[in-house]
C-alpha cells in the first residue's frame, strides 16, 4: 500500500527549495488524462535517450500534431482527421465492423528541463517521439583545481 502523505506536494516542498514550478507541473491535474486512448510505451535507451511510442492506427502524419511548450510534450489528433472520418460516413461508407477507433485524442507528458525532442516518426501505425536528456556543461561533474 502506498503512503499518500509522501506524495503530498506541500510536504515535499518543505524539503526542496526552488522546485516550485516542477512540482506544480507534476501535480497539475489538467496534464493527466483519465483515458487509456491511445495506448503508449515509454522506452529508455541507456542513460540519456528515451522514446515515447504511441499506437495511432489509421492516422497519418498529417492527422497528428506534436507540440512542446513549457516542458510539456503534447501529442494530439487535429480536427481535420475527425472531420474527414465523419465525411466518409456521410457519403454512404458503411462499416460492417468498426474496431479501429477514429476519435480525437490528446496525450501530454511532463518533460524535465534538460530533456529535448530530437525527432518524431510514424511507421506501421506507431508514432515514435525520440527524446534525449542533454546535460549542460555547467551541470556536469568537474574537478576544482586547488591553488
Amino acid at each position: 500500500m502506498v503512503n499518500t502523505t509522501l506524495l503530498d506536494p506541500n510536504r515535499v516542498r518543505t524539503y526542496a527549495v526552488g522546485f516550485d514550478r516542477m512540482f506544480d507541473r507534476l501535480f497539475d491535474e489538467s496534464l493527466h488524462t483519465t483515458t487509456n486512448y491511445p495506448p503508449y510505451n515509454i522506452v529508455k535507451y541507456g542513460d540519456n535517450k528515451y522514446c515515447i511510442e504511441i499506437a495511432v492506427a489509421g492516422f497519418s502524419k498529417d492527422d497528428i500534431e506534436i507540440e512542446t511548450k513549457e516542458n510539456v510534450l503534447t501529442v494530439r489528433s487535429n480536427e481535420h482527421f475527425v472531420h474527414e472520418r465523419k465525411t466518409e460516413e456521410e457519403q454512404g461508407v458503411e462499416y460492417l465492423h468498426k474496431g479501429i477507433s477514429a476519435r480525437q485524442f490528446k496525450r501530454s507528458f511532463t518533460l524535465s528541463n534538460d530533456v529535448i525532442v530530437n525527432d518524431a516518426s510514424l511507421e506501421d501505425g506507431l508514432l515514435k517521439v525520440e527524446l534525449e536528456r542533454v546535460i549542460p556543461e555547467e551541470k556536469k561533474p568537474r574537478l576544482i583545481e586547488i591553488k
